[in-house]
């Protein structure tokens, strides 16, 4: 097998229907701290930072030269590992009215076994939020 050229994730990238209604929930929903950067058009783009990652946010009409080929609000699905432990998330998500879509489950990891929850952000990207077991 050939060695890894890829070491870690440094940003995602989700393309969702409204911005400043999705940054808001990220904010409220995790705890993600917003960002305000200048794009290659020169115009404000918006990413949600956590940890050494970030999640940048685009709609339909941010211009980048260097985006998906179709980028569809809600077409995104992805895991990301609890800070704290799964019953404050879940009970957290449960005082700011955020549905579960699934969980607790069992999942396999990229390190191992985890448990998830899974919800819904308002363009309906899947988020799964995760513990190691």
């Amino acid at each position: 097998m050939p060695v890894a050229l890829a070491d870690r994730v440094d940003h995602l990238v989700l393309t969702v229907a409204d911005i400043e209604r999705s940054a808001a929930f990220y904010e409220r929903a995790l705890g993600l701290q917003r960002e305000v950067f200048e794009g290659p058009d020169g115009r404000a783009r918006h990413a949600l930072r956590f940890g050494t990652q970030k999640i940048n946010l685009q709609d339909g009409s941010t211009v980048t030269p260097t985006k998906a080929a179709r980028p569809t609000a809600g077409s995104g699905d992805f895991c990301l590992v609890a800070a704290v432990p799964l019953a404050e998330v879940r009970a957290h998500l449960k005082r700011e009215a955020i549905a579960l879509e699934a969980g607790p489950v069992a999942r396999q990891g990229a390190l191992g076994p985890i448990t998830s929850l899974y919800f819904r952000d308002p363009a309906g990207n899947c988020l799964e939020l995760a513990t190691p077991d």
